[in-house]
């Protein structure tokens, strides 16, 4: 008898093939038979009643890592049909981290990563593995090792190039990281203490993911005025490396950069022609959200929150950040000139005397405070210390939809979860099941399951996941293909979509209409590597 058997389903398997009408019969947490298996017995049995039964989708962009620690089931991921989540992003999240830099990095992941009451007893990428296992997840996590993390271990939060014995220890670093399981290499190049990097270190490492066959995940130092250019170099120093090079949330920010998503993507196909691995993720929506501190410029930030909080009340220092916000810098995108001060919503505040403000544009706010908007802004980061978060209107729809429509992109959330996030935390997968491939036809249904699947779990090397195939693991989602949809709304962002009736983790039910349960179903993974050098 078989644990779970799930009849009359139309098999979407992940490969890119056509759909197929079979069954599915799990048991010890696999995939142990596919077929016709009417006169088969299990103890637990799903009509699908003809809709969708696909493997579970993998979310390659993520900020669940305080959060997964509080919460052993995120229902806002499990519910889009989620089963994996790809933490540790933007190369600043929560390992490893030296025990003297705890309270800094706190502060600093706040307006990201929210400030869940969790215990920060953790230091190397192994310890944080471990700690995530303890708390028993509902569905499974996969971990990168964050550059910035990397770098304070070395050298702290400092504003300068690192010495070249530094790299070295950075690449040691790295190493630990990797051999504790890291399935990659996580960057951001506007965030601290990344984007004070020089290319020369970031070479460095990636010679060591070439050699481990490991991904850069890359948040890239523009994603608008300067991304031709941004893409080129990584283009380059990767060819040189020889690593597989992974765009996270590919975008094309600004009014008067939409022009160029053609030629970006004109870069990533020439770029595979010529022999190097590169791919992306994406959220279908029209806005960014992040950290509400990402709007000063990189040299604000210099020595972490304690020290950008000192500048934000020196009055000279204030007059240049907002100068240099209306302008911009070389190397430097200046989100506030792109997105316009009423196209920047603020969607988590740390303290309740400014509360009012979630949910308001910084147009607004200034209106309700009576002063002008930049200062307005600067005068909110301090009085939160830096515990705020935002969403900022800097895509287009068309760019959006060409994106889509690429074979080499992958779906992340980038989902924030506290306050009152950007819809994309509850909505992303169904809506592009539902807008983009159903409403829009921008491409197969098979195709964008791939992309969800196997293309991820080939990224980060989870082999044994991603396809339905016997003897690969149970990681399963049923869905209507007819009335999939996200419901979740940049004025209601907390709704579940409609659409997907069960999640199954590891051969457990922890989606059943309705009800969510909260099962140890999950796993950590750690990535094995086999080096190439």
């Amino acid at each position: 008898m078989y644990d779970l058997l799930i009849k009359n389903g139309r098999i979407v398997d992940g490969t890119g093939s056509p759909w197929y009408y079979a069954d599915i019969a799990v048991s010890n947490g696999k995939i142990e038979s596919i077929g016709l298996l009417t006169s088969q017995k299990a103890k637990t049995v799903i009509d699908a009643k003809q809709q969708v039964v696909s493997p579970g989708f993998i979310d390659m962009h993520t900020h669940s890592d305080l959060v997964i620690l509080d919460e052993p089931l995120i229902e806002a991921k499990v519910r889009q049909g989620i089963t994996t989540d790809l933490l540790g992003q933007d190369g600043i999240a929560a390992a490893p981290l030296p025990p003297e830099y705890v309270s800094t990095w706190q502060k600093n992941l706040a307006g990201l990563n929210g400030t869940p009451p969790i215990e920060w007893d953790w230091e190397t990428v192994g310890d944080y593995i471990q700690k995530i296992k303890r708390n028993n997840p509902s569905y499974n996590l996969a971990v990168l090792a964050p550059h910035g993390n990397i770098r304070m271990e070395v050298m702290g939060l400092a504003n300068r190039p690192a010495t070249d014995d530094e790299i070295k220890q950075m690449v040691a670093v790295l190493r630990r990281c990797l051999d504790e399981g890291a399935v990659g290499l996580s960057t951001g190049l506007i965030y601290l203490p990344c984007c004070f990097a020089e290319m020369k270190e970031l070479e460095a490492l990636c010679q060591v993911l070439g050699e481990y066959g490991a991904p850069l995940v890359i948040h890239q130092r523009s994603e608008g005025d300067e991304i031709l250019e941004s893409m080129d170099e990584l283009i380059a120093m990767m060819k040189r490396c020889g690593a597989h090079l992974h765009f996270s949330h590919l975008k094309n920010c600004g009014k008067d950069n939409w022009y160029k998503t053609e030629q970006v993507l004109e870069k990533i196909d020439k770029a595979r022609e010529d022999g190097l691995e590169v791919t992306f993720d994406q959220y279908p929506y029209i806005a960014g959200s992040t950290m509400f501190s990402a709007i000063l410029p990189p040299w604000a930030h210099d020595g972490g929150t304690e020290e950008m909080l000192k500048r934000l009340e020196d009055e000279s220092l204030r007059e240049k950040m907002i100068e240099e916000m209306k302008s911009a810098l070389k190397g430097w995108d200046s989100m506030s000139k792109w997105a316009g001060w009423d196209g920047i919503i603020i969607t988590s505040v740390d303290s309740d005397e400014k509360s009012y403000c979630v949910g308001k544009t910084v147009t607004e706010i200034a209106e309700i405070e009576g002063k002008s908007e930049a200062v307005t802004a600067l005068d909110l980061i301090l009085h939160e210390k830096n515990g705020v978060g935002m969403i900022d209107f800097v895509m287009n729809e068309e760019s959006v939809k060409r994106i889509v429509a690429h074979p080499a992109g992958t779906v992340g959330s980038d989902g924030l979860l506290g306050g009152e996030p950007h819809p994309r935390a509850y909505g992303s997968f169904p809506r592009i099941l539902g807008k983009y491939v159903r409403e829009e036809k921008v491409t197969t249904l098979e195709e964008m399951i791939r992309r969800m699947t196997s293309q991820p779990a080939r990224i980060i090397g989870l082999q044994d996941r991603g396809i339905l195939r016997e003897g690969m693991a149970a990681d399963i989602v049923i869905f209507d293909p007819d009335t999939i949809m996200d419901q979740a709304t940049f004025e209601e962002p907390r709704q579940f979509n409609i659409g997907i009736d069960y999640v199954i983790v590891n051969g457990d039910v922890v989606i059943d209409g309705d009800d969510a349960y909260r099962t140890p179903s999950g796993n950590v993974f750690t990535r094995e590597y086999s080096k190439n050098k």
